[in-house]
């Protein structure tokens, strides 16, 4: 079977890739620093333990796999954060990125599939983001990303880099299969962070700005299952390998829900009440981002079958039920 380099492959969505892709007739190699991954999650291919940033370790990686096409998740990824430490973002995102793209083209690896965000449209109310809009992100995560983008447009032109470019909206729910799940150290993301204080492993959720422009006054988001998420990806590994151009996809439902809408869902599903305590905004978070993309159901073919709020919250429910990393 080809081989598929996963960076990040030992985190949230990239072992739900891995998943993915084993199942397309692929081998994905994780290649992870495991500074926010965990070992546990790598289960459906090989693991090399490594940094982005160490140039002769990825020469290394693509002599001895010689893999078909990069899957590039690994990132920072707290928004928060990364208003406070700017620098830590464009580090390890943006250096860390660039030093793997110049090693693909390096060793002939022309299919590159980036893991971006819709954190690169910045602040527009009130408009259905779509690949056209304008990218205008608001804090450092989010420049990052769309530098990443820029870099492989520019290896593109130079370098015949091909490349698909996914920028997501909230990525939410786990395995149906309960063989990998969503776990963080910290953990920032309103599902997990709901359901740890359902089953009191945290005293309450913190609902973070009650003042926004919305109908209940809490952020709205556009929610994707994550198996539906790697569905697409492997989508998009296929358009390249059937020598597609260079394209980017919004990967969102379309439908936008506050955090109070998500807090009622999972009452229903859940059939216990969320604990909760009323906060102030946090830095660098928008008030509203949903997706008004069609392109990647009418490009790809995709179609996101589990994204449901009751459906991503009943999955992600029996994961942390089940068990996690930590035992």
């Amino acid at each position: 079977m080809a081989n598929v380099l996963v960076t990040g492959g030992a985190g949230y969505i990239g072992s739900h890739a891995c998943k993915a892709l084993k199942m397309a007739g692929f081998t994905p190699v994780t290649l992870d620093s495991l500074v926010t991954g965990w070992v546990e999650a790598v289960k459906f291919g090989p693991l090399e333990k490594g940094d982005l940033l160490d140039r002769a370790w990825l020469d290394d990686m693509f002599a001895v796999y010689e893999p078909v096409a990069v899957m590039h998740f690994a990132a920072l990824s707290q928004v928060g954060e990364s208003m406070q430490q700017p620098g830590k973002y464009w580090r390890n995102n943006v250096m860390g990125s660039l030093t793997l793209i110049e090693a693909a083209v390096e060793a002939g690896c022309l299919n590159f599939v980036f893991s971006s965000t819709c954190a690169t449209y910045g602040e527009q109310d009130n408009v259905l983001l779509d690949e056209s809009c304008v990218q205008a992100p608001i804090n450092a995560y989010g420049a990052s990303k769309r530098a990443i983008e820029d870099i492989l447009v520019n290896f593109g032109q130079s370098h015949g880099l091909r490349h698909v470019i996914f920028r997501y909206f909230n990525v939410a729910g786990a395995d149906p299969d309960g063989e990998v799940g969503e776990f963080h150290q910290p953990e920032t993301h309103l599902v997990p962070l709901m359901l740890d204080a359902i089953e009191g492993k945290r005293p309450a959720l913190t609902v973070f700005g009650t003042d926004y422009d919305t109908p209940d006054g809490t952020c709205i988001r556009d929610y994707v299952h994550v198996m539906d998420l790697v569905d697409a990806h492997v989508l998009g590994l296929k358009w390249l390998e059937n020598g597609k151009p260079s394209r980017v996809f919004n990967l969102g439902t379309g439908k936008g829900f506050s955090v109070r809408e998500v807090m009622d869902h999972s009452r229903i599903v859940t059939n216990r009440a969320v604990p909760f305590v009323e906060g102030e905004r946090r830095a660098g978070d928008c008030t509203k981002l949903v997706s008004g993309s069609v392109r990647a159901e009418q490009e790809l073919g995709w179609v996101p079958h589990r994204s449901t709020l009751e459906v991503m919250i009943a999955d992600a429910w029996r994961w942390h039920q089940s068990g996690h990393y930590d035992g």
